[in-house]
């Protein structure tokens, strides 16, 4: 298990979203550790997605802070928190589908975190592909891609700009069980690594044996925190999942 005792990667502090009326997320609070993978799990419609974009940048929080090693990112747009180290991939995968699968993963090192140009850039995007399990698709088009190789190519993206934190939005939904082992390798890949990694996802399985520490949301609060084993035992989250005859 890697090290989740460092130095403070991301902190929420009472953060809350409101759509006119819906909260969407209320008064959200909790800390990332570096290194560290945290799942962030409840049922459909809990905030759990909405929590993410507010961390992405693509949304701003209505309260709240959000602080990334120390530095305030809430509100500062999703562009400028990608240049500050934070990268994702999305519930439904988002390519650029008349770009190869070299080009859709150079677009990640051009726009995030850590830039590169040129060459260096080619031959990086290269070690990635390679990373994920691609090492000869580079000039293939994503559309003609498999499910699971866009996922990767998308995964591949996000890493391009070498992410401080990278968020993983239901990364392995849609996949088959043969692509979901692949998808788990993948990312318990990332882990051994020493990647910091919040994780949104709904295979019990995954967040079992990738997360080190989860949070769970119910109607976007929080109403659980702790390692899978303790959440996934705790009755309200049981309640929340399955309703009050089976907690």
């Amino acid at each position: 298990m890697p090290d989740a005792s460092g130095a403070e990667a991301l902190s929420a502090a009472g953060v809350t979203k409101r759509f006119g009326g819906l909260v969407a997320v209320e008064n959200m609070s909790f800390s990332l550790a570096e290194k560290e993978v945290l799942g962030l799990i409840g049922p459909n419609g809990s905030g759990k997605t909405t929590m993410m974009n507010l961390i992405s940048g693509a949304l701003k929080p209505s309260s709240g802070e959000i602080t990334l090693y120390g530095d305030p990112i809430a509100g500062v747009g999703s562009s400028s928190v990608a240049k500050k180290g934070v990268a994702r991939t999305f519930q439904l995968v988002r390519m650029l589908p008349t770009m190869t699968a070299l080009e859709n993963v150079a677009a990640g090192g051009v726009f995030g975190h850590a830039r590169r140009w040129g060459r260096e850039l080619d031959d990086y995007a290269h070690v990635l592909l390679k990373r994920v399990g691609l090492p000869n698709a580079a000039n293939a088009g994503v559309s003609a891609l498999t499910y699971i190789d866009q996922k990767r190519v998308e995964l591949a993206r996000a890493l391009a700009s070498d992410p401080k934190i990278l968020l993983l939005d239901e990364w392995l939904a849609g996949l088959n069980p043969t692509e979901l082992k692949i998808g788990i390798a993948l990312i318990e890949q990332l882990r051994t690594e020493g990647c910091t990694i919040i994780i949104v996802e709904h295979v019990m399985h995954a967040i079992r044996s990738l997360c080190d520490r989860c949070i769970v949301m119910n109607s976007g609060t929080k109403i659980a925190e702790g390692t899978p084993a303790e959440v996934l035992a705790d009755h309200g989250v049981i309640r929340a999942y399955l309703g009050d005859e089976n907690a």
